[in-house]
C-alpha cells in the first residue's frame, strides 16, 4: 500500500510552529531601594555576549539559618539568655526544647534538616546549674562544645545602648584568634553562625552595633555594642569620620570556655581538648572538701582538748565543801 500524504493544512500549522519568534516577555530589571535597576550599556570595544567563550559565574548568595533551641529544665536567667540570642539573629529559628539524653545528636540533626537550617545552636542545661552552648554545623560538621560562665542578660543589666533590632552586626575579633589553629575555626565558626546574611528578608540594610569576640585567659568574651552617631546637623559625621563615633554596650554578655572540638555533627572524632579545662562538679568537689576540712579540725580540736583535760587533770580542792553544812 502506498503511504498516505500528510494534510496540506497539518504541514503549514508545522511550518508556522517552527518559524514562531519568541514572544515571552523580557528579563525584569533587578528592584532596589530605589526602584528599578538599569543593566549597564556595554562598553563599544567589549565583545557580544555571543563571542564570549566561559559562561558567566554564578553569584554566591549565602543562605545561612541557625536553628536555636534548649534542653528541658533550664533555668530563668539562661532561657532570657536564650532569647536575647534569637532577638540579636535575624536569621534564628526557635524550636521546642529538646531532651538532653545521649541520643540528643541524631534528633537534632534531624530536626536541623526539617527547619532546613545549616546551624545549630544548642543550649544544654545540667543540673540547673551548669550551661553548655553547642555550636554546629549541621549535617556533615564540625561542632564545637563550650561551657558559659559570667551570663548577664539584657533585663538584668539594663544597659542604656539600644539599636534597631533585625540590623546586621558588624564582627570584630582580637588578634590572638589567628595564632592557633583551633582558634581559627573558632573564630569562622562564630563568623557563619552570628554574621546576618545580606539581603535576609528580616535584616535591615545598614549596621548600627558592633559583636566583640576576644579571648582572655582561654576564654571567648562576648559583648554587643551600639555604633552611636550624633544626628545634629552641627555634629554631622564626614564619611570616615569615626572620632566622634561612640559605642554603647546592649548586651547581653557572656563568656565561653571551649571544652571539645568535634569532627561531625554533636559528635565525631575530636579535633582539639582544652588541657586546662576543668569542669563544675570537680570545682563543686574541691569546695566541699575544703568545707569538710574545716569540720574535721574543729573535730581534732575537740579530741586534742578531752585528752589534754584526761592528762592534767586538776587536784580536789580543799575549801569545795566548806559551806555546804551552814543552810
Amino acid at each position: 500500500m502506498a503511504k498516505k500524504r500528510k494534510r496540506a493544512a497539518d504541514a503549514a500549522a508545522e511550518a508556522g510552529a517552527a518559524e514562531k519568534p519568541d514572544d515571552s516577555a523580557p528579563a525584569r530589571p533587578e528592584r532596589t531601594l530605589f526602584g528599578f535597576k538599569e543593566p549597564p550599556a556595554p562598553a563599544p570595544d567589549a565583545e557580544p555576549a555571543s563571542a564570549a567563550v566561559s559562561p558567566a559565574a554564578p553569584l554566591f548568595r549565602n543562605k545561612e539559618k541557625v536553628l536555636v533551641t534548649c534542653s528541658r529544665r533550664i533555668t530563668f536567667r539562661y532561657r532570657h539568655l536564650m532569647q536575647d540570642m534569637v532577638s540579636l539573629l535575624p536569621h534564628a529559628k526557635k524550636d521546642s526544647k529538646v531532651e538532653s539524653k545521649q541520643s540528643k545528636g541524631a534528633a537534632l540533626n534531624e530536626l536541623v534538616e526539617l527547619r532546613n537550617c545549616s546551624s545549630c545552636l544548642f543550649f544544654e542545661c545540667r543540673k540547673q546549674k551548669d550551661l553548655y552552648l553547642w555550636m554546629v554545623k549541621s549535617p556533615g560538621g564540625p561542632s564545637v562544645k563550650f561551657l558559659v560562665n559570667a551570663v548577664h542578660t539584657m533585663e538584668e543589666l539594663k544597659l542604656t545602648g539600644n539599636h534597631l533590632k533585625g540590623s546586621r552586626p558588624l564582627l570584630t575579633f582580637s588578634t590572638n584568634f589567628d595564632e592557633q589553629p583551633h582558634w581559627k575555626l573558632v573564630k569562622e565558626m562564630l563568623t557563619q553562625v552570628f554574621a546576618t546574611p545580606k539581603d535576609h528578608r528580616k535584616a535591615k540594610p545598614f549596621h548600627d552595633h558592633v559583636f566583640v569576640f576576644s579571648i582572655v585567659d582561654g576564654h571567648v568574651w562576648f559583648r554587643n555594642y551600639q555604633i552611636s552617631v550624633p544626628h545634629n546637623e552641627i555634629d554631622k559625621v564626614d564619611k570616615g569620620g569615626l572620632d566622634k563615633m561612640t559605642l554603647i554596650e546592649v548586651g547581653p554578655r557572656f563568656c565561653l570556655n571551649p571544652i571539645k572540638i568535634f569532627a561531625g555533627s554533636f559528635g565525631g572524632p575530636t579535633l582539639y581538648e582544652n588541657p586546662y579545662y576543668i569542669s563544675p562538679n570537680q570545682i563543686r568537689a574541691l569546695e566541699k572538701r575544703k568545707k569538710a576540712g574545716k569540720y574535721a579540725k574543729k573535730v581534732k580540736a575537740k579530741v586534742r582538748r578531752k585528752m589534754h583535760e584526761m592528762e592534767n587533770t586538776l587536784e580536789p580542792d580543799e575549801f569545795a565543801d566548806m559551806w555546804k553544812g551552814e543552810d
